[in-house]
């Protein structure tokens, strides 16, 4: 996950955020060359390992793409973006996530999803990076779905009973039954380990989706795994701010007292002090 450096506020009040600097991202790589055995492993134990700690805080992602995965020179990989991050809830709503890589319970729901829409996105990625080209490239919902069960099948009957909104319903239940088709088909050089992971990773049913926890300890990341060196958050998120509606100003004094906070930074809370009286027009 994508570490902060420094925040610093600047002479017009403006309060930046500094983060590490990579030189690429995912995105750039794929569409520049086919990547090797041995980086796509690499790659995609960092974004589970990733996801791991992510998901243990209690946080979903939601945007996960090859655009939000920043990669620099040593193949250091950083997940990034998280602006349409939330807490973990059931009852999570919302047409989120960019197209190719969107879980089908948000497709076909909108509502009651939770962290395995990361999963999903992540094994698009996965067979991305396999491939070199996006797995599933629906122009719009509709033609997204189309394209999922052209290669996975229709979703089984206890999953389509789950869809919320009736039209949804309605339209899932006049699509031609289709059967899913062996992923070996499709990714002829993949070892038989990938192939094993990413049938795990794309599942209709959410419950039945491996977890990134699952996948780290999986065959096909045995080169890349160590239990003790994957950690998880110490405690979960604290989003008892989210819906609060505060002046910016006090949202800037917040963010630095919390980042200061965190890192146990003694000398500055004297500065902090006088950056809140410098908000507060003292």
């Amino acid at each position: 996950v994508i570490s902060l450096s420094d925040i610093f506020i600047s002479p017009l009040e403006d309060i930046y955020f500094v983060t590490e600097l990579l030189g690429t991202d995912l995105h750039r790589l794929l569409t520049s060359r086919p990547l090797e055995k041995q980086f796509i492993q690499y790659f995609l134990y960092q974004i589970m390992r990733g996801l791991k700690y992510v998901h243990s805080a209690g946080v979903v992602h939601r945007d996960l793409k090859p655009s939000n995965i920043l990669v620099n020179e040593n193949c250091d990989l950083k997940i990034c973006d998280f602006g349409l991050a939330r807490i973990q809830d059931p009852q999570m709503t919302g047409y989120v996530s960019t197209r190719y890589y969107r879980a089908p319970e948000i497709m076909l729901t909108w509502q009651k999803y939770d962290i395995e829409v990361d999963i999903w996105s992540a094994g698009c990625i996965f067979a991305e990076m396999l491939e070199g080209k996006p797995l599933f490239p629906g122009k719009d919902h509709v033609n997204q779905f189309s394209i999922i069960t052209e290669l996975l099948g229709t979703p089984p009957d206890d999953v389509i009973n789950t869809i919320a909104s009736e039209n949804t319903l309605r339209f899932v239940k006049s699509l031609p039954k289709r059967e899913r088709q062996p992923l070996r088909n499709k990714f002829k050089n993949a070892d038989d380990s990938a192939i094993d992971l990413l049938e795990r990773m794309l599942v209709f049913d959410p419950k039945k989706r491996i977890t990134a926890t699952e996948a780290l300890a999986h065959d096909y990341l045995a080169p890349y795994h160590d239990p003790t060196d994957e950690p998880v958050a110490e405690e979960k998120f604290d989003w008892s701010f989210n819906d609060a509606d505060l002046p910016v100003d006090t949202w800037k004094i917040m963010m630095y007292s919390e980042i200061l906070d965190y890192h146990n930074v003694e000398a500055g809370v004297t500065n902090m002090e006088e950056q809140q009286q410098q908000f507060n027009g003292q």
